[in-house]
């Protein structure tokens, strides 16, 4: 049986507001427990909430940027649940008018292709605190700065059939807030928060099979691994005859497998009801105008500025401006050394490859821009060659200095004396009599292919450092005048 997976994301976007939602206290990351939890992100009797409007703000913001329309009028309300890490026993978020409604964004996939995921809504909401086991024998700990957090919880349509699919979305939307500045999409400190909703069918069938929910997924990697397991485990449990429970599960990282958390509730199980704390939220024609005149150049748009005018292949576009510090570094390189291709190269070769290896982002990296582009200038002014260039990128990653320091200091300026050469050449025809006599008798097809082992020797005995352009042409010149 050929089954087809329908997967949904609900994405939880901490803003990057100076305080809370409803509230004065601090939003900073990293407190001491319980430091940033006042009064009012505790319901105490007598306190009243008031809303942020720079949490409105960058909610609007969020919605121009996905082409969505902008709930003119929004509503809070009250949903009820009990967890010991929300204090008042309710969170307070949109259901019914939430300020962003559908949307869409295009997504683009490693094999070239790109698709369009529809937006059902993103709402504004207060995150609860968080839950701490490690630390406690047999209890846990509560902390409560988070409590109050102002989020954006992003609901798309089901309309991703991949793990793969729902990856490059969740990217997208990683892209876009990051863009915009609103957050600061870092997933190891819950910034960036994703659920997935999985279902699985027989292909061909318009009903969505049973879904279940995957709960607070923090990496790319394991949101792609989380759906691939759990649709294998539904498929599994399908082609055996049973059936699929909805309820929330669980994935567990280390097993890589998923496992139920709790039977999955509805809407009527949390009793939403509109707060009365709290009027609704009227933004003006004006004021939403205002806001789409102050977004910056968003991803697809600096992805085709970067083709037209670095021609760039689409490939290389959408690498370099997936997160907005990479296009930064890009576009100061580029200045300093005006070789947008070299560039992009060493950007997703040399340095994504040594960003991956030390797990750090572009902003930590420890070749900077402008070093970077020191080091494509020797490349390009023939001081060094590409391969040398690769020793002298390490170098500078390990401190060393920049590109002109580790050159000098090593000694690796690449030689470019023909005369240097045209001794190095005759050395080797000397030294290579069989190879020469092979050379001299085969076909002209095949004589290209051949100079590969004259090549190798010359650049040994240069230790890499002979102009490999200069090498091919003097090599050539000598082989021919022995036909």
């Amino acid at each position: 049986m050929e089954w087809e997976i329908v997967i949904g994301l609900e994405i939880h976007v901490q803003l990057s507001t100076q305080s809370k939602l409803f509230s004065g206290a601090s939003t900073r990351f990293g407190a001491a427990p319980n430091s940033q939890a006042c009064a009012v992100d505790l319901a105490m009797p007598g306190t009243l909430p008031v809303p942020n409007e720079e949490a409105f703000r960058y909610a609007v913001m969020f919605g121009l940027a996905m082409n969505a329309d902008i709930g003119k009028r929004s509503v809070f309300e009250r949903k009820n649940y009990f967890y010991p890490d929300l204090p008042k026993g309710y969170q307070t978020t949109q259901l019914e008018q939430p300020i962003v409604g559908a949307g869409e964004v295009e997504i683009h996939l490693e094999d070239g292709s790109s698709k369009k995921v529809r937006l059902h809504h993103a709402h504004l909401e207060e995150d609860a605190g968080k839950s701490l086991h490690e630390d406690f024998h047999g209890m846990s700990g509560i902390d409560l700065n988070r409590a109050g957090t102002p989020l954006i919880e992003i609901v798309s349509e089901p309309d991703m059939h991949s793990a793969a699919e729902a990856v490059a979305y969740l990217k997208k939307i990683h892209s876009i807030v990051t863009y915009l500045g609103i957050s600061d999409g870092d997933m190891s400190q819950g910034s960036l928060r994703c659920d997935a909703n999985v279902s699985v069918r027989l292909k061909g069938e318009e009903k969505l099979g049973t879904r279940t929910e995957l709960k607070n997924i923090n990496s790319f990697r394991f949101v792609e691994r989380a759906i691939k397991v759990e649709a294998e485990r539904q498929i599994d449990i399908l082609e055996d005859g049973g059936s699929i429970v909805q309820e929330t599960r669980l994935y567990d990282a280390d097993k890589n497998e998923t496992r139920s958390m709790r039977s999955k509730e509805v809407a009527n199980d949390y009793r939403y009801f509109p707060c009365p704390d709290l009027l609704p939220v009227v933004l003006t024609d004006n004021y939403v105008e205002q806001l789409r005149e102050l977004l910056p150049e968003l991803p697809d748009a600096k992805a085709e500025r970067f083709q037209s005018e670095y021609s760039l292949s689409a490939y290389d576009a959408d690498q370099l401006t997936q997160e907005r510090a990479s296009a930064d570094y890009f576009e100061t390189v580029c200045k300093s050394c005006g070789e947008p291709k070299l560039t992009a190269n060493w950007i997703t070769g040399e340095l994504a490859a040594l960003l991956n290896r030390q797990e750090i982002s572009i902003q930590e990296s420890p070749v900077s821009a402008q070093q970077l582009a020191g080091l494509i200038m020797r490349i390009k002014d023939n001081t060094i060659s590409s391969k040398i260039a690769k020793q002298v990128f390490e170098a500078m990653a390990q401190g060393e200095g920049s590109a002109d320091e580790v050159i000098e200091k090593r000694g690796l300026k690449q030689v470019s004396d023909t005369g240097a050469i045209e001794k190095m050449v005759e050395a080797v025809i000397a030294a290579s009599s069989v190879q020469v006599d092979n050379y001299c008798k085969a076909d002209e097809s095949k004589r290209p292919k051949m100079m590969g082992y004259f090549v190798g020797q010359i650049m040994k005995a240069s230790k890499g450092q002979a102009n490999p352009q200069m090498i091919n042409k003097i090599l050539k010149d000598k082989l021919d005048a022995l036909l």
